[in-house]
This record gives C-alpha cells, sequence and structure tokens, in this order.
C-alpha cells in the first residue's frame, strides 16, 4: 500500500497494522517523523521511563548550567534563524526548548528520539501557538502575540495595552506556559496511544514475520511524489491526500517553528517548502498543458486575480505529474484512491474533484464515481470559528471531502 504524499501517516499505520507492505513519501520533515512513530513498536513503560529522565535532566541543566545553555543558544543557528528564534520566542523558552533538545539528541534509539521530537513538536505546533509567541500557528500565517503575559502573571510585553477594552484584545494576547512543564504534559498524553499490550502485540507480529521482514515493516523515507523511486507497476494499492490548491494551508510555514530546533536552518526550511504541491511561486516551473475543463477553471480564477490563476495552473500541473506517477507505479487492474478537498480563490470554486478525475482520465484512469465524505468540523484543526457560516471560504473548503476512485485497466 503506497501514500506518496504520506502526510499524517494514515495510510501507512493502516497498512501496517493490516499486514500488508506500507510505503510512505513526503518531503516535509516532520510529516515523515509523524508517520514513522506512528508505526514504530515502541514500549510504554520504557517511553515512560525515559520521559521522567529527561524531564529531570533538562531541569537540571536549567538550574546549573544555565551559563553553558546561553553559550550553545547563541552558536546554534545562522544569523537569519537566530533572528527568527528570537522574534518568536523569549529568552527563558529558549534557555528551556535547548535543554529538553540536547537531551533527546542524546537518545541512541531512533525510534525512541523520533518519539520524544514528536513530542516536543507538538508543545510548539499547537492551535494556540504553544510555547512560542506566535497565535494561530496550525490555522492560518501565524501572528505573534502583542499582549504577552509571563508564566507568574507578569506583562513582558504589550504593558502599554493593559487597561485598553479594545474588543480585539483577547486574541492578541498569549499567557505563556512552561516547556517543560508542556513538554511533560505531551509526553504522557502520547503515551496514552502507546499500551503495553499494543507494542507487545506489534513486536510479537514483527517477529513472527521474521523470515519475511518486509512483508510489513514500513518503508518511509524522503520523496517527492512527482517522482516516484519505484519501478513500473508494482504496487497494488494507492490511497492519499493531497493538499489543498494554492497553498490553502500551508503546513511548512508553521512546521519550520519546531524543525529550527532539531538544526534545520531557515534557508533550507525554504528551500524545502519551495518544493510543496500547490506552492505560490510559478517562476522556476514549466507549466504543464491540461484538458479542457481544468483549463477554463484556471482562466476564471486568473479573470480576476493573474496571479492566484497562475498558483492555481501550477496546483494541477504537479499534480498531473503525481498522478502520471500513481498510473506508472500501480499494477493494471488495481487502484488508487485520491482524498480531496476543494478550494475557493477569489470568489471561485477551483473544482477541485471534477477537474482532478478529468487530468486523470487524460493519463488513462478510470474515474467510476466521486464519492462524498462529511467532515466534523469541530475535529478538524483547521479554524472553523465559533459558528457555522457557509459565507466563509475557509468554512465551505472544510465541511467536505470528496473522494476519487483513479482505476488503472
Amino acid at each position: 500500500m503506497l501514500d506518496p504524499m504520506a502526510g499524517s501517516g494514515t495510510t501507512v499505520l493502516e497498512a501496517f497494522l493490516s499486514g500488508r507492505y506500507g510505503v510512505g513519501f513526503d518531503i516535509d520533515p516532520l510529516a515523515l517523523l509523524l508517520t514513522k512513530v506512528k508505526t514504530a513498536p515502541l514500549s510504554a513503560s520504557r517511553i515512560a521511563c525515559i520521559g521522567k529522565k529527561i524531564g529531570v535532566q533538562a531541569r537540571q541543566a536549567m538550574e546549573k548550567r544555565q551559563d553553558e545553555l546561553w553559550k550553545q543558544l547563541a552558536s546554534r543557528w545562522d544569523t537569519k534563524t537566530y533572528e527568527f528564534v528570537n522574534y518568536w520566542f523569549t529568552k527563558e523558552a529558549q534557555l528551556a526548548l535547548l535543554a529538553l533538545m540536547r537531551e533527546i539528541d542524546q537518545l541512541s534509539d531512533e525510534a525512541v528520539k523520533a518519539f520524544f521530537q514528536l513530542a516536543f513538536s507538538a508543545i510548539i505546533i499547537t492551535k494556540s501557538g504553544g510555547v512560542s509567541l506566535a497565535l494561530d500557528l496550525a490555522h492560518t500565517r501565524p501572528h505573534r502575540a502583542k499582549y504577552v503575559i509571563a508564566e507568574d502573571g507578569h506583562v513582558i510585553a504589550g504593558e502599554e495595552l493593559a487597561g485598553d477594552a479594545v474588543k480585539r484584545k483577547p486574541v492578541l494576547t498569549k499567557k505563556l506556559r512552561s516547556p517543560l512543564e508542556e513538554f511533560d504534559k505531551r509526553v504522557q498524553q502520547n503515551l496514552q496511544g502507546l499500551p503495553e499490550s499494543n507494542a507487545k502485540q506489534m513486536q510479537l507480529s514483527w517477529e513472527a514475520e521474521a523470515d519475511e521482514p518486509r512483508k510489513i515493516t514500513p518503508h518511509v523515507v524522503r520523496s517527492d511524489a512527482k517522482q516516484l523511486p519505484l519501478d513500473n507497476s508494482t504496487v497494488d494499492l494507492i490511497v492519499t491526500s493531497p493538499p489543498y490548491a494554492a497553498n490553502a494551508i500551508d503546513y511548512m510555514r508553521a512546521h519550520k517553528f519546531s524543525l529550527v530546533w532539531f538544526g534545520y536552518s531557515l534557508g533550507e526550511l525554504t528551500e524545502k517548502r519551495k518544493e510543496c504541491i500547490g506552492g505560490e511561486s510559478v517562476s522556476h516551473l514549466l507549466l504543464a498543458q491540461l484538458p479542457t475543463q481544468t483549463n477554463k477553471v484556471i482562466e476564471e480564477v486568473r479573470s480576476d486575480n493573474d496571479k492566484k490563476g497562475k498558483s492555481l495552473h501550477r496546483y494541477y500541473s504537479e499534480m498531473k505529474q503525481v498522478l502520471q506517477e500513481m498510473y506508472r507505479v500501480l499494477k493494471p487492474g488495481k487502484a488508487a484512491i485520491v482524498v480531496v478537498g476543494n478550494s475557493v480563490l477569489g470568489h471561485h470554486d477551483t473544482q477541485i474533484p471534477s477537474c482532478l478525475s478529468e487530468i486523470g482520465e487524460e493519463i488513462g484512469f478510470c474515474v467510476p464515481k466521486i464519492g462524498v465524505r462529511n467532515l466534523d468540523r469541530n475535529r478538524r484543526m483547521m479554524p472553523a470559528g465559533a459558528k457555522l457560516d457557509l459565507s466563509s471560504q475557509i468554512q465551505q473548503r472544510m465541511h467536505q471531502e470528496y473522494v476519487i476512485g483513479f482505476y488503472k485497466q
């Protein structure tokens, strides 16, 4: 079972649990990390013990080796990346995060290290911005809090707003949390998904397949969905969910807040972001020729906004490459299931499901049906607002998903 855009790792996990050989690719380091952690047979008791040790040693470093931590902070990043860190994290938060990251970096077991890296990331990338100064980090473009309250209650930024009665003040306010305490909580929360019995069952499954270990061991590596490192006609089933058109949800923009702590520079992450499907820039790309109805949708968007129209053309061009690769690696008589959300650019429906179906049919796929899946808006990470408002463009594209079946004859 293949997912060429692994994302949160659901397809690879389901393949693993069902005894299938799961293969997952992505260019986002955090997506790969999440997929690997989901499919790792970890012992909950061992993880709990290591997590406690990380917390104790990080606190000791904060108490006894602050000078050493300060020196490491000053030399950890290049100038541009350090400016980014200083803008989005208080010095106190930086110190605590570095103390945690130093302990995680020392772990020799890569699967265990990945578990704690993911817990670390989750205290930064949250709906409310976690331990950074960001607001709406997991939603849209992050905004820096203007009124910041320290853990002990004193105001450390925006004192001039302290007596302000402006209605928007609550949405500009951030009360800082302790990274050490938040990390402890996140480890405990993630442990609930690793009951000891499940770890043992997974380990037994691996041992039972000792003569053919690759039969169920997932293969998760960095690769571009537009250039899959697989031979022709080798895949039995593809299940994937591509990103929204025109970079409507910019995952890499949020993920860089934690990835800089893993050793990536801002420049490296900017380059990775350019590779993401559906980006806004088209200057370095050769846009593909597309079928009639898809071209019509693009031209309708361009008639109102040339930039958005070109961005949509990039999305469909890149998705054509992805579908061509999926067709190439899929065995005859097998299927690819593609789950997509729709997008509205300006006032124009981008008609994602019908356009992708048209592109797929031009490539050679049969598309027997497009299914519709209703979504629980209260369980989605995207901003929904307190009330249902279908005049909102972002709410229009989050109450349904479309399931396209591509069949290779």
